[in-house]
């Protein structure tokens, strides 16, 4: 019988974690597959929650991380140490997912070994190489580097294919996000102690029209953060809304939300949340304000309309679909949208009601059995 062959799935942040997690699980299920799991803890904190969440102890753990690190030495860091581990493991192939800087390092160690490639959620495009930034490079490097595209959808397959990527490696996969997604409110709905943690906010917001709200994007640090707070203030002013946001541990964010919205009634600052209870805060909200990728996909899966505080997105699908809208970082253009969804229900509706682009929950399966046929096994 053929050894089970061996995969080295590469992460490094919560995003990552919660769109690898379904991947490293079905290939765990299948007997022609033995992953081995390398974090570079990219985000520390953040990732071990989803670690805990999903069962899943790394074989390699690089703990990369350094205040006030940067890009360019966390790269350096991120492509020897992960050199070095691939030399270790002697892999069949590697799996990354996304656009961060460990996927990036990660695609290019491999290239340096002539090690196989395959990219999860393939093929995301803003046309911008400052927006976002460092991710659209990331993404075009790896898309250079990468033997198996999986493009989430025909959109992002078409930007591969208008890159000359040879359309035998690009397969539309869905995103695994959904997967995520699902499998965690199905636990919750099992379990509700698991995003117990809201109750009090719940509470204390009762009756209120809940607008959540992420925000952590390199490009918007700066005038754009204190706008971001700036609107958030206005919005939080109506007795009928409330806000709850995890604010990023990044002192960019941290401090500007502090410093405009703490001690205000309607505003709940709170701590990162971990992926049960986020999920729990998106099935809360009325409306997601938001300038992260991930929430673009996953909000309407649950029917929440997504206001995107970007000027571009990779994910233009939500944008075409009608279940996001870019608001860019203007303050009266942030507060104009959001009261236009709480005050006119048929545009509400247009937004909660538009199909979810991003995948059917089935992504994760479609991909091992596209690196099987790959393989040979």
């Amino acid at each position: 019988m053929t050894e089970p062959a061996k995969i080295l799935v590469i992460f490094g942040t919560r995003p990552e974690a919660i769109k690898l997690f379904p991947v490293v699980r079905a290939l765990e299920a299948d007997p022609r597959f033995t992953p081995v799991v390398c974090v570079s803890a990219q985000h520390r904190q953040m990732l071990d929650q989803v670690l805990e969440i999903a069962g899943i102890v790394p074989d390699h753990d690089l703990d990369l991380m350094r205040p006030d690190q940067t890009l360019d030495g966390l790269t350096a860091a991120l492509l020897t140490e992960l050199g070095r581990v691939m030399d270790v493991v002697q892999p069949a192939r590697v799996i990354v997912q996304g656009d961060t800087a460990t996927a990036m390092a990660g695609a290019l160690a491999a290239y340096y070994r002539k090690l196989p490639v395959d990219h999860v959620e393939a093929g995301l495009r803003s046309g911008n190489i400052y927006h976002p930034w460092p991710e659209e490079v990331n993404r075009k490097i790896i898309g250079t580097i990468a033997s198996l595209h999986f493009a989430p959808t025909e959109v992002s397959q078409a930007a591969l294919l208008a890159e000359n990527v040879d359309p035998a490696r690009v397969h539309i996969t869905g995103n695994t996000v959904i997967d995520a997604l699902h499998w965690v409110t199905a636990r919750i709905a099992a379990k509700p102690a698991l995003a117990g943690g809201l109750a009090a906010l719940e509470a204390r917001f009762a009756g209120k029209r809940i607008i959540g709200v992420t925000s952590h994007r390199r490009e918007n640090f700066g005038d754009g953060m204190e706008n971001i707070a700036e609107a958030i203030r206005q919005i939080a002013a109506r007795p009928d809304v409330a806000v709850i946001f995890p604010v990023h541990l990044n002192p960019n964010v941290r401090s500007v939300m502090n410093a405009a919205l703490g001690g205000l009634d309607n505003v709940a600052l709170i701590e990162p949340l971990d992926y049960p209870h986020f999920a729990r805060l998106l099935s809360l909200a009325e409306i997601m304000l938001t300038d992260s990728g991930g929430v673009q996909e996953e909000a309407p899966a649950l029917g929440k309309p997504v206001l995107v505080m970007r000027e571009t997105t990779e994910r233009p699908e939500g944008v075409t679909a009608g279940t996001a809208r870019l608001v860019g970082t203007d303050v009266t253009r942030i507060v104009t949208e959001i009261f236009n969804l709480l005050d006119d229900k048929a545009a509400y509706e247009a937004m909660a009601r538009a199909h979810n682009p991003f995948g059917d929950g089935q992504s994760a399966r479609r991909i091992v059995e596209l690196i099987g046929d790959e393989v040979g096994q």
